[in-house]
């Protein structure tokens, strides 16, 4: 007993039996549970219904489209944003940049609902209307450091040599931006797009309360149907949006790989 008790904590590959537990009971089942719900009627029978009633239900699609619309705005609003603040903040010296980050990590320190009725409060404050305005507001306020930190934490490890050689060739500050910072920057960019873009697309709460439902995201419309019970019709949905993080997953680490391989060129 001892002997195996022994070979069963000195072995590395024993440590990873309670993640891979984990992974299955989290993970692998509750998406196994998806598909199945998914391609099968109320009676439990394999049916494509699903999916020909999202297709051809106009509201549930114009609401996807929407929603997708919504994402790519707020991931391009974050991105104008975040890069300039992460560049910045990349030059700035570093117990100067920890307290300014630690700035922008502390709204995320809130529960993310606070943080959306503070929101809501401040609208109400100056008098503000809720709608199509405070939602995009509301977007990028809670998912800026999602693309402020990744960008960060890649600026501010580009080797100082590849700039100092740029300007030693010649290069003014445009060229060097543009061809050496901005090209080894855009894994971070990669990340945070995704980081931002992927969130975005399933999240309700924030039309909800920014909008008060007059505005309804891909999210609500996946809530709802759960709610009321329709699991298979959910669970549908609920795959049509795996599969778009999923491809946005695979893309935004292409471009990764392949900016990484390109380097400066």
């Amino acid at each position: 007993m001892e002997r195996i008790l022994k070979s069963l904590f000195t072995s590395r590959r024993n440590w990873a039996i309670p993640y891979i537990l984990y992974l299955v009971v989290f993970v692998v089942v509750p998406l196994g549970l998806i598909v199945m719900y998914a391609f099968t009627d109320t009676d439990g029978a394999l049916s494509f219904s699903n999916f020909r009633k999202f297709w051809m239900q106009p509201e549930a699609m114009n609401t996807f489209i929407y929603s997708v619309g919504i994402a790519i705005i707020t991931t391009l609003l974050c991105l104008i944003l975040g890069f300039p603040a992460a560049y910045i903040l990349s030059k700035t010296k570093e117990r100067g940049a920890k307290i300014l980050i630690l700035l922008f990590i502390l709204p995320m320190w809130i529960n993310f609902l606070i943080r959306t009725l503070a929101t809501v409060a401040l609208f109400d404050f100056f008098s503000l209307p809720l709608g199509e305005g405070a939602l995009l507001f509301g977007m990028v306020y809670n998912f800026l450091p999602f693309m402020i930190y990744p960008i960060y934490n890649v600026l501010q490890k580009i080797d100082q040599n590849l700039i100092e050689a740029a300007q030693d060739l010649g290069a003014n500050p445009r060229q060097v931006f543009f061809k050496t910072v901005l090209p080894l920057s855009l894994p971070g960019i990669s990340s945070g797009i995704m980081m931002v873009f992927m969130p975005v697309i399933s999240t309700f709460a924030i039309a909800e309360l920014l909008t008060i439902n007059n505005i309804k995201l891909f999210g609500s419309t996946l809530q709802e149907n759960i709610y009321n019970g329709l699991w298979n019709y959910g669970a549908a949905l609920s795959l049509v949006m795996l599969l778009l993080i999923g491809i946005t997953s695979l893309l935004g680490s292409e471009g990764g790989a392949k900016s990484e391989e390109g380097g400066l060129i």
